[in-house]
C-alpha cells in the first residue's frame, strides 16, 4: 500500500522579537525550515529566499538524484543570496539555517546546514537526525564540555556554518529510509533551545494529530521564554487506504508567508496550492462561550461585580507588570554602544517610549574590527542569561576582533570563530593568527565535510 505524509506546519514571532524571521514550508514530498539571521530585513530575505529556492522540488518525479536535487536548490538559494547582498549592500552579513527533508518513494533525503533539527520518532525513541554546526556543539564534540552543559552554555546560539552566499557553503546531505508510523519534526531554535529532549519525545508521541502536537510545541517554547521565533513541522508518514489521496495543500509559515516567493511557484497542483498559501497557518481559536446567568439578578449586584472584576484585573495587571519588569532586570545581552562592544542589562525591547534595558559595562572592543559575521550578530544583540554569560561572550568577541585585525594586517580576509586549544575547564585562548580559521564572510565549520556524509550517485540508506 503507498505512503503518504500528513503535516502541519506552524510559526510564531516569539515573545521578545518584533518579526518572524523563520520560514517554514510543508507539503506533500517537502518538508523545510530556514531560520535567518542578519537583522530586520536580511533575516526575512535570507530565510524565504531558501525557501522560495526549494518549493519546486515538492512533486514526486526525482527518483535517484532526489538528494542531488536538494543540494541543487540549496546551491542555489546560496547564489541568490550573494546576489542580493551585491544588489542591496544594507543586506551584507545576512544569512539563514537550512533544514529540509524531501520524500521519493521510500526513501528520504535531508540536507542540513545551521542549528535547526530534524527529528525522527520511530516507536517509543526519537533521534535526532541533524547536527548542530554551532560553537557549543564543536565543545561537545571535542570532549571540552558535556552535552547538559551545552543546553545552558551563553554561546549556544553561536552558528558556525550557514548560508551566507559565499563558496563552500554547503549543506550535510543523507538518505534516510521511510517507514510507516514515523513521525517527523522539523524545527528552528525557538523550539529545541526552549523545550526539553525528553518533552518534545513526550509530545510527539502523546499527541496523534501533526497540528495539535505542533501547537503544543510552540506554545511550551513560548512558555519557557520564548525569546527566538518559534517554527515547527510535524509530519506523520502513513498509508493510503483504498481511494484515499495525499493531502496536496502546502502551508506556508514565517517571514515566507508574508513575503512573496522569490520565484515563480511551478504549475502543478500542490504547488498551485502553495502559491495561495500565502498566510502563516495556525490552530483555528475556538470560540470564547458565555454563559447566561442563573436566577434573577438585581442591577446593583451586576454593578458591583463589574467593579470588583475592573479592581481584580487592574491589581493582576499590576503584579504581572512589576514581575515582568523585575524578570527584565536580571536578563543581559551583548549590543553596541557608540560603536563599541556594550553590555546591556535588561531586554533589547522598548514598550513606547520606554526601554527596558540599561548600559551595564562598556568595553574597548570597536564593533568595526569585528568579523562581518559576529558584527551582525552582536548588532543584532546576543542574549546572555547573567553577567557573567555576557562577559563570556565578549571575551569571544575580543578573541575574534584580535584574530581579526591580525589576518587584516597580513592581508589576509577574517572569519571566524578562532580555533582555541585548552583544556577542560580552563578558559579558551586563541590560537596566533597563523592558524586561526579564517573564511571570506562566514565562519568556518569545525565540522567535517558537508559531503562526507553520503554521495548522491549510490545512496547509502540509513535505518
Amino acid at each position: 500500500m503507498p505512503m503518504a505524509v500528513r503535516y502541519a506546519a506552524r510559526s510564531h514571532v516569539g515573545l521578545v522579537r518584533d518579526s518572524n524571521q523563520d520560514s517554514g514550508y510543508a507539503g506533500p514530498h517537502l518538508l523545510a525550515v530556514a531560520d535567518g539571521m542578519g537583522g530586520h530585513a536580511g533575516g526575512d530575505v535570507a530565510s524565504s529566499t531558501a525557501i522560495g529556492a526549494m518549493v519546486h522540488l515538492d512533486d514526486d518525479t526525482h527518483g535517484s538524484r532526489a538528494l542531488q536535487h536538494l543540494e541543487d536548490a540549496i546551491a542555489s538559494a546560496n547564489a541568490e543570496l550573494h546576489d542580493v547582498a551585491q544588489e542591496q549592500p544594507e543586506l551584507h552579513g545576512m544569512g539563514t539555517t537550512v533544514t529540509a527533508l524531501l520524500r521519493t518513494d521510500n526513501k528520504l533525503a535531508l540536507a542540513h546546514i545551521g542549528d535547526s533539527r530534524a527529528y525522527l520518532l520511530r516507536g517509543e525513541e526519537l533521534t535526532q537526525l541533524t547536527h548542530d554546526h554551532t560553537y557549543v556543539q564543536t565543545l561537545v564534540d571535542d570532549g571540552r564540555i558535556s552535552a547538559d552543559e551545552a543546553e545552558h552554555h551563553p554561546q549556544r546560539s553561536m552558528v558556525t556554518r550557514v548560508l551566507t552566499g559565499q563558496p563552500g557553503d554547503e549543506p550535510d546531505v543523507s538518505w534516510r529510509e521511510l517507514r510507516h508510523g514515523d513521525r517527523y519534526l522539523v524545527c528552528s531554535d525557538g523550539v529545541s533551545g526552549f523545550v526539553a529532549h525528553d518533552t518534545i519525545a513526550e509530545i510527539l508521541a502523546t499527541v496523534p494529530d501533526p497540528g495539535r502536537a505542533a501547537d503544543r510545541l510552540v506554545d511550551l517554547a513560548l512558555r519557557s521564554g520564548g525569546q527566538d521565533n518559534i517554527t515547527a513541522i510535524v509530519a506523520d508518514v502513513v498509508r493510503l487506504s483504498d481511494g484515499e489521496g495525499p493531502s496536496t495543500r502546502p502551508q506556508v509559515v514565517g517571514a515566507a508567508a508574508a513575503r512573496q516567493m522569490p520565484r515563480a511557484i511551478p504549475d502543478t497542483p500542490a504547488a498551485r496550492a502553495a502559491a495561495l498559501t500565502r498566510s502563516a497557518s495556525g490552530a483555528t481559536a475556538e470560540p470564547q462561550v458565555t454563559l447566561a446567568e442563573e436566577g434573577g439578578v438585581s442591577r446593583w449586584s451586576r454593578l458591583a461585580k463589574v467593579v470588583a472584576s475592573v479592581v481584580l484585573t487592574l491589581v493582576v495587571l499590576a503584579g504581572l507588570a512589576y514581575a515582568g519588569w523585575r524578570w527584565t532586570q536580571q536578563q543581559y545581552y551583548v549590543g553596541t554602544q557608540d560603536d563599541r562592544v556594550t553590555i546591556y542589562r535588561g531586554l533589547d525591547q522598548t514598550v513606547g517610549p520606554v526601554s527596558l534595558s540599561s548600559t551595564a559595562e562598556r568595553t574597548d572592543i570597536p564593533v568595526a574590527d569585528l568579523p562581518d559575521f559576529y558584527r551582525t550578530r552582536v548588532t543584532d544583540g546576543v542574549t546572555a542569561g547573567s553577567l557573567e554569560a555576557a562577559r563570556a561572550v565578549v571575551a569571544d568577541l575580543r578573541t575574534q576582533a584580535t584574530a581579526c585585525a591580525a589576518a587584516k594586517a597580513q592581508g589576509r580576509p577574517c572569519g571566524g570563530p578562532v580555533t582555541t586549544t585548552t583544556s577542560p575547564g580552563a578558559t579558551p585562548t586563541p590560537s596566533t593568527p597563523s592558524t586561526a580559521t579564517t573564511a571570506q564572510t562566514a565562519p568556518a565549520s569545525a565540522v567535517t565535510s558537508p559531503r562526507a556524509a553520503t554521495s548522491a550517485s549510490s545512496p547509502a540508506v540509513t535505518p
